[in-house]
């Protein structure tokens, strides 16, 4: 493969990865007898290497043993486990650059933003550890004499998460990481368009397991297709699915996962906003939409959709803006001062042409900057800036590349209406000064998302607090806070240490 002929590429070796590499991780051991797919570089839509996908009778021997696997992974005590997890970050820490450089060139984010999603799984591990020391119970008042009642938080069991191209292996971290403090196993299949983060991410925690003499299958991962994916939504051996993608497929794993009474997390479809008022700091609004807008070239969940701006800053705002898009660099995100790199696919590229052509003819949208893609043999395109109605059908809808529509408005009820107009959830950021204007932002007649910020991007959310979004972005919460509380089951224990039998709201049953 030319990928590591090149000696810039000779990193990937330092990974485990091969011309040629297995993408099935079940029973603790790499194997992969389905279909051959090739992983490409967006930058120049190259091959990078081949890998094997696993097969049908490879999920099914693979989930029999991370079943079998979860006895002895839930037995161990919390902090045990915890130790564990801080032995994987470690891993991580010794390769954060390699796996860094690894996500720009398989996906193509530049690498500044490939470096600080490894931090982030690894902020994640840290995280855990701590977590591992206080997955709490409580004690609650009992009114019957000599008796006591308390809530005891217990494993699931098997935890299967599925995972998107664009954050490749950093929602695995806010997953992976909760899920094996608490005492699950874990089942993932990555993005079929990323195999090869899939593989090289595996091959760190089951070193860790190995290390520690504890049975790979605790981890087990699927390079593979929808096939996988349904398989995974469909096994009542999972009691949690999390799934990370469009809102259309997402809703087809909701449905398929409670039809059999499972349980989802959905981190699906974001289409965000950010509302500059007549107070604003405009140059921090303005660095910080370009951030929001142009970063990943627009391909996060937290990508700034819509831009709202007070019709006292409007052209003064919107003039700063354009200049700070003329001087986005676009190019390799391998290279350094680059800010903008090329969309994942080929397809991308053709949707947001498409959205181009849509906007232009059918919804009297004005482009102000960029609206093209760029000639080369990659998947680059301009960031793009559009004037645009808010009643404009297309702006209900997630065009997942940099394209930013525009709009005026007149005060903060009107932003507030905009902004919950869209089917999508997820995330939103209000820019003022002013206290009253910022309360009433966070309060329950502001922001309907999940993620309600001021003075900040749309997009960069720390792990720390639990991540995710209403409506059509699903309802799910990762990361931070009490998320935790997802990868368990409840239970409402009560203990009568006496002698009589008291019944509860003072019956008398004979």
């Amino acid at each position: 493969m030319g990928s590591f002929a090149r000696k810039e590429h000779q990193f990937l070796a330092e990974l485990g990865l091969a011309p040629r590499n297995p993408g099935s991780f079940a029973c603790g051991a790499w194997g992969g007898s389905g279909p051959v797919v090739t992983s490409t570089n967006p930058t120049n839509n190259q091959v990078i290497a081949e890998v094997v996908e696993a097969s049908a009778r490879e999920y099914e021997e693979g989930m029999r043993a991370c079943y079998d696997a979860a006895k002895t992974w839930m037995a161990i005590p919390a902090p045990k486990r915890g130790e564990i997890v801080r032995q994987i970050g470690d891993a991580l820490r010794a390769k954060l650059h390699h796996l860094g450089r690894l996500v720009s060139l398989e996906m193509g984010k530049i690498l500044p933003e490939g470096i600080g999603e490894v931090q982030e799984i690894i902020d994640m591990c840290d995280y855990a550890v701590g977590l591992s020391r206080q997955l709490n119970g409580s004690i609650i008042p009992s009114e019957r004499p000599n008796h006591m009642m308390m809530e005891v938080w217990n494993p699931l069991g098997v935890v299967g998460v599925i995972t998107a191209f664009n954050f490749p292996c950093a929602v695995l971290g806010w997953n992976a990481c909760i899920a094996l403090v608490c005492g699950n196993c874990v089942v993932w299949k990555g993005a079929p368009t990323t195999p090869l983060i899939t593989i090289a991410m595996t091959k760190i925690v089951a070193s860790v397991l190995e290390r520690n003499n504890l049975p790979g299958s605790i981890f087990t991962a699927f390079c593979g297709g929808a096939d996988i994916g349904q398989a995974i939504s469909l096994d009542t051996r999972i009691p949690l699915v999390s799934f990370t993608g469009s809102t259309k497929v997402g809703l087809m794993v909701q449905q398929q996962v409670n039809a059999r009474f499972g349980k989802c997390l959905l981190e699906l479809s974001g289409n965000n906003a950010i509302i500059v008022m007549d107070d604003a700091d405009i140059q921090l609004a303005v660095r910080s939409v370009l951030f929001a807008a142009v970063g990943t070239a627009g391909q996060r969940c937290t990508t700034c959709r819509r831009l709202l701006l007070h019709e006292s800053i409007y052209r003064t705002f919107l003039d700063q803006l354009v200049e700070v898009y003329k001087q986005v660099r676009i190019g390799d995100p391998l290279e350094n001062g680059t800010l903008l790199g090329p969309l994942h696919t080929p397809a991308s590229r053709d949707a947001f042409l498409k959205g181009i052509q849509t906007i232009r003819s059918q919804q009297g949208g004005k482009i102000l900057y960029g609206g093209s893609a760029i000639e080369s043999e990659g998947n680059f395109v301009q960031p793009t800036i559009v004037e645009i109605s808010p009643s404009a059908p297309v702006v209900r809808e997630e065009l997942f590349g940099p394209v930013l529509y525009v709009m005026k408005v007149q005060n903060l009820k009107e932003a507030v209406e905009i902004n919950n107009s869209v089917p999508q959830g997820l995330s939103s950021s209000i820019f003022t000064k002013r206290p009253d204007i910022i309360f009433k932002w966070i309060g329950p007649h502001g922001s309907d998302c999940g993620i309600v910020n001021v003075n900040i991007p749309t997009n960069g959310a720390e792990i720390g607090g639990a991540f995710g979004g209403e409506k059509a972005t699903g309802g799910g919460r990762e990361a931070g806070s009490d998320s935790w509380k997802q990868y368990m089951r409840r239970a409402t224990c009560t203990i009568n240490y006496g002698s009589e039998l008291p019944l509860a709201q003072g019956i008398n049953f004979g």
